[in-house]
C-alpha cells in the first residue's frame, strides 16, 4: 500500500512539474519574458557553448502557453543586425515590448556602444534597426535596458549598471524625450551605504497602481533585490529580496510577467553547464519560479531556484503537428537551424524549400520529456519527421523515462540527414492526461528530429 501511494505521489509530480533549468538544449541567460495573446515569449541571451568568459552573439526565442513546455524558435536578433557594432561578442542581456501591432526589442552594444533598438512587425522577428546608430549612448553604465510603458502612454527606458538611468521615449519607441537622469535613490555616491543593494538588471513592471523596479542585487554572488515606487520615475524605495544571492550561481537576471491569473519570475543559473564541468564558466540556463504577492503589494521571498520549477497550467494537444523542440526537460540534446535547398550545391543552391529548428545530437540514452499530453481522444497511431544520420530508434514511453512503452519508431534510413521522411508507425491505445517521453536507441549519431504527431483513433 505505501508503495502504490508513493508511486501515485511521483506520478503526481511528473505531471504537474517542469525541472529548472528550462532551457537544456542550448546554454541561456539574462530572460525577457513577455506576453502577448495568450503566449509567453521568452527572449534571451545566449552563452556560446565553449565560453570561459562572456561569448554572446545574438539573443534567442523560446514560447510556452503552459509555463512548462518551451519551443525553441532559434535566433531571433544579433549583433549582426546593427551595422555599426562590433558583431563578434556582446549580446548581452535585451527586452522586448509590444506597441501599436509592433515590437521593439532594446539591445546593450559592446564596448561601451550605447543601447540600440530593433523593430519587428512579428514577435517571430525578422528584427531590424530603423535609426542605424545608438538610441542611447551615455556612459559605460550603459547595459541591461528594461521597458515600461505607462497607463497614460507614457514610455520609459531604464538601464545600468552600477547605476540605474532613465529617459523617456516618444511614443516612436525609437527616440528619446527629453534628458537622460540618473535616478537618485539609487545612485552610487562614494563612501555612503547603498540601502537599494542595486547593482545591474533592471526590472520595471506596474501592477494595481503600484510600480516595481527589480535588480540583479550586490555582486558577487548576486541575488534579485527589488524595490517600490509611486511613480514611474521613483522615489524607488527598497522593499527586500525576491531571492537571496547564492554560491551555486554567481549572477542573476530578474525578468516578470503575470500569465494566467499567476505571477513568475525569471532568472538564471549554472546547473547544466555544471552536470559536466567542475570550474566556473560562464554558461548559463534560464531558470523560473512562481512569484507571489502579499496584501500590500510586498512580494514573498524565494527559495533559490529549485529543480521542480513551476506547475503546468495548460494541456497540449498532441493530434496536431508539435515542433520535436517542443522540450519540457531533455538530457544529452541539442537544437539547430537547418535550411533545405533546392540543389545541393554551394554554387547553386537554387531555391530554399525551408527553414527547420530541428533536435539534433542525437545518441543512445538521449530523451525528450513533454509535460501534460492531452490524449482524450485515445491514440492509433504516431507520425514523426526524422532525417537519419545513422538511424536508430524512438521509444515512446510515458510518464517515466522507463514507464509503459507505447510504441517503438524505427528509423531504418542511412546517410540521409538532409533528407526529412515522415515514418507512421502504430502505437497501443492511451487515454487521459500523460507526460510523454521520446527515449532515442542506437549505436552513433542517430537522426535528426524534426516534428511529431498522434493519431486519434
Amino acid at each position: 500500500m505505501k508503495y502504490l501511494a508513493l508511486i501515485t505521489i511521483l506520478g503526481f509530480f511528473q505531471m504537474s512539474f517542469a525541472q529548472n533549468p528550462i532551457i537544456q538544449t542550448k546554454f541561456t541567460a539574462d530572460p525577457a519574458p513577455m506576453v502577448y495573446k495568450d503566449t509567453v515569449f521568452l527572449y534571451t541571451s545566449h552563452d556560446e557553448d565553449d565560453a570561459f568568459g562572456f561569448k554572446m552573439k545574438n539573443w534567442l526565442l523560446y514560447t510556452s502557453t503552459d509555463m512548462v513546455n518551451w519551443t525553441d524558435h532559434g535566433v531571433v536578433a544579433s549583433l549582426k543586425d546593427f551595422k555599426w557594432t562590433d558583431p563578434e561578442n556582446g549580446a548581452w542581456a535585451p527586452q522586448v515590448i509590444e506597441r501599436n501591432g509592433k515590437f521593439y526589442m532594446y539591445c546593450p552594444m559592446p564596448g561601451q556602444r550605447g543601447i540600440g533598438v530593433l523593430v519587428a512587425d512579428s514577435p517571430y522577428g525578422p528584427f531590424k534597426d530603423p535609426i542605424g546608430k545608438p538610441l542611447v549612448k551615455n556612459s559605460s553604465d550603459d547595459i541591461d535596458p528594461t521597458v515600461l510603458i505607462d497607463d497614460d502612454g507614457q514610455a520609459y527606458l531604464y538601464w545600468g549598471n552600477p547605476n540605474l538611468w532613465y529617459v523617456k521615449l516618444n511614443e516612436d519607441m525609437i527616440s528619446v524625450n527629453g534628458n537622460i537622469v540618473k535616478d537618485p535613490s539609487v545612485a552610487k555616491i562614494k563612501g555612503s551605504p547603498d540601502p537599494f543593494h542595486y547593482q545591474e538588471g533592471p526590472w520595471a513592471w506596474k501592477r494595481n497602481g503600484k510600480y516595481y523596479m527589480a535588480y540583479a542585487s550586490t555582486c558577487c554572488p548576486e541575488g534579485i533585490g527589488y524595490a517600490m515606487g509611486k511613480s514611474a520615475t521613483g522615489p524607488w524605495e527598497f522593499k527586500g529580496m525576491i531571492m537571496d544571492s547564492d554560491k551555486r550561481s554567481n549572477g542573476n537576471h530578474p525578468g516578470i510577467i503575470d500569465y494566467k491569473g499567476k505571477s513568475y519570475v525569471f532568472g538564471f543559473n549554472y546547473n547544466i553547464g555544471k552536470q559536466t564541468m567542475s570550474k566556473h564558466y560562464e554558461r548559463r540556463s534560464v531558470c523560473v519560479s512562481e512569484m507571489k504577492y502579499n496584501a500590500d503589494g510586498t512580494i514573498q521571498k524565494l527559495p533559490f531556484w529549485d529543480s521542480e520549477g513551476v506547475q503546468r497550467i495548460a494541456t497540449l494537444n498532441p493530434y496536431q503537428r508539435v515542433e520535436a523542440e517542443t522540450i519540457a526537460f531533455s538530457e544529452g540534446l541539442k537544437t539547430e537551424k537547418m535550411t533545405e535547398w533546392e540543389r545541393n550545391n554551394p554554387y547553386d543552391t537554387g531555391k530554399k524549400i525551408t527553414d527547420r529548428i530541428v533536435v539534433s545530437s542525437v545518441n543512445n540514452g538521449d530523451y525528450i520529456k513533454v509535460q501534460g499530453v492531452d490524449f482524450s481522444k485515445g491514440t492509433h497511431s504516431i507520425e514523426v519527421s526524422v532525417a537519419a544520420l545513422y538511424g536508430g530508434k524512438i521509444e515512446i514511453r510515458t510518464d517515466a523515462i522507463d514507464g509503459p512503452l507505447l510504441g517503438t519508431v524505427t528509423v531504418t534510413g542511412k546517410a540521409e540527414g538532409d533528407i526529412f521522411k515522415t515514418i507512421k508507425t502504430p502505437v497501443k491505445n492511451m487515454k487521459g492526461i500523460h507526460n510523454v517521453y521520446f527515449v532515442f536507441r542506437g549505436d552513433r549519431d542517430l537522426f535528426y528530429f524534426d516534428w511529431w504527431k498522434f493519431n486519434e483513433i
